[in-house]
C-alpha cells in the first residue's frame, strides 16, 4: 500500500479553516484552480457520509468519490473512489485540520493510501501530492493570507 502527503500551516484557527472546507461538495469554491464544478449525486448533504461527489476537473476529467467519514470534532472527512479515474486501486484520502498551539493558526494534512502497479508508484505518489493535494492546499493557504 502506498501512501502520499502533502501539508500546510494556515494562518487562520483550525475552526475557521475547517468552516471553509467541511463541506466535502465544495471543492469548486477551494480548489477552484482544479475542480471546475461538483454536486453530491444521491441527495445527501455534504458532511453526510455515503454521499457520492461526482465533480469535473478542469481539464475535463469527471470524477466520482464516496464519503466514507465526516468529523466536525476531528475536523476531518475521508473519501474513496467509486471508480477510479486513474490506474489505481484502494484508494482511500483524508483531509484534516488541526491546531497550530503556536498562535492561531492551523495544521492542514491531505493523505492517501493506494496501490498501483509497482513501476507507477513513485508517479502516483509525486500525482496526489505535489499535483493534486499542493494546489489544493496552496489555495487554502493563500485565502486566509489575504
Amino acid at each position: 500500500m502506498a501512501r502520499s502527503t502533502a501539508s500546510t500551516v494556515v494562518d487562520a484557527t483550525a475552526d475557521t479553516v475547517w468552516s471553509y472546507i467541511r463541506d466535502f461538495n465544495g471543492l469548486p469554491d477551494w480548489h477552484a484552480g482544479l475542480v471546475a464544478r461538483s454536486h453530491i449525486e444521491n441527495g445527501k448533504g455534504g458532511d453526510q457520509v455515503g454521499g457520492i461527489r461526482n465533480f469535473e476537473l478542469v481539464d475535463g476529467t469527471g470524477i466520482r468519490e464516496v464519503l466514507t467519514a465526516h468529523s466536525d470534532a476531528g475536523r476531518s472527512y475521508s473519501y474513496a473512489f467509486c471508480e477510479p479515474p486513474f490506474p489505481v486501486i484502494d484508494y482511500h484520502a483524508t483531509i484534516r485540520v488541526t491546531p497550530v498551539t503556536d498562535g492561531d493558526r492551523s495544521f492542514v494534512e491531505w493523505t492517501t493510501t493506494f496501490d498501483c502497479e509497482r513501476a507507477e508508484l513513485d508517479h502516483w505518489k509525486d500525482f496526489f501530492a505535489a499535483q493534486v493535494f499542493k494546489g489544493g492546499l496552496d489555495a487554502i493557504r493563500d485565502h486566509f493570507a489575504q
